[in-house]
């Protein structure tokens, strides 16, 4: 059977129909959704995520309860996760993905990228270490095992030609690395964000940052008793599309973002000027076969570094792709 340019445009436009209708009806549900008796418990890193919130004015007309609790790193917040104690948290893709090998019932939902930008390897300022080699025989932390610094840090042993037998890799909690690097019982930290601006303004010096390595993937995570209740389904969606105005507040206001980073890291404004464009290169990711791929990555690099044992798991069977946003779109 033969089909000519006309049927073939009258098909696809039939098949594009179906599925907007789809997406309409399903946002329409959705929204149709009384949220006032909705409590959504939100786990937060550091608390960043509520304070950016706050300045951005995004809190003012919440129709949810949000429940927060403040976790110190990733692997917190995934243990709350995991526990049942929360129903979503951000993390970056590598604690997410360690989280999930293992056996918390959580499903990746939404994602953002900077593209790596915004994690370190710090050395103290003056530090004889001027190169990735350098790093032999030296005591490195990778702050908490399976985190996106982790992940750095095997990623930057790879890319010296170094094996994490030729160092020595002490796994500390954020606060407790900021102190022995400043004690000098560390020789190197990986880590990221808030826990890098203040070690910076300390005087750290940046020997490595994650691009190129880390895939700067951001995972917002709920658990999979959260996605069978539509009220909190709604409600994560909501959270979502908030998470993404929050982003694009921090990309055209470079002002209010320093000023408020600045009072939330207790850091000097000029420090936090320079991580800026950390911040606003972060841009939303569709919920798709790659973004799939990038979870799968990780998983397996965990595996060929020996982090995490080799189960062999799909990563796409923890991946909810149904989460419609505020426009009535899916991702």
């Amino acid at each position: 059977m033969s089909f000519n340019r006309r049927s073939l445009l009258s098909a696809g436009m039939a098949l594009a129909g179906v599925a907007l209708a789809h997406i309409s009806s399903s946002s329409r549900a959705q929204s149709a959704i009384d949220l006032s008796d909705v409590t959504l418990r939100v786990g937060d890193q550091t608390g960043a995520t509520r304070a950016k919130f706050e300045a951005a004015g995004l809190l003012d007309d919440v129709p949810y309860t949000i429940d927060w609790s403040v976790h110190a790193a990733a692997v917190n917040l995934h243990e709350a996760l995991k526990a049942g104690a929360i129903d979503i948290g951000s993390a970056a893709d590598s604690p997410t993905v360690s989280a999930i090998a293992g056996a918390s019932r959580i499903k990746a939902v939404a994602g953002w990228s900077n593209g790596g930008k915004g994690r370190f390897i710090l050395v103290p300022q003056d530090s004889p270490i001027g190169s990735l080699e350098d790093l032999a025989g030296r005591t490195l932390s990778p702050t908490t095992r399976g985190s996106v610094a982790h992940y750095l840090v095997v990623g930057a042993l790879k890319k010296a030609g170094l094996t994490t037998d030729e160092v020595t890799l002490a796994f500390l909690s954020p606060v407790d690395a900021t102190a022995a690097l400043s004690a000098g019982s560390i020789d190197a930290w990986g880590t990221w964000g808030v826990y890098a601006a203040r070690a910076i303004g300390q005087g750290a010096r940046i020997l490595l940052s994650g691009e190129g390595i880390n895939s700067g993937l951001l995972v917002l995570s709920a658990t999979d008793d959260a996605l069978t209740d539509p009220g909190k389904t709604a409600a994560i969606a909501d959270f979502a599309d908030r998470l993404d105005r929050a982003y694009a507040w921090s990309s055209q206001d470079k002002n209010a973002w320093v000023d408020f980073y600045a009072t939330f890291s207790k850091q000097d404004e000029k420090l936090v000027d320079v991580l800026y464009e950390d911040e606003r290169a972060y841009a939303r990711v569709p919920v798709d076969d790659a973004f799939v791929s990038e979870l799968q990555r990780t998983y397996d690099t965990w595996v060929e570094a020996e982090v995490l044992p080799d189960r062999g798991l799909d990563l796409g069977a923890y991946v909810y792709r149904d989460l419609a946003t505020s426009r009535g779109e899916h991702e």
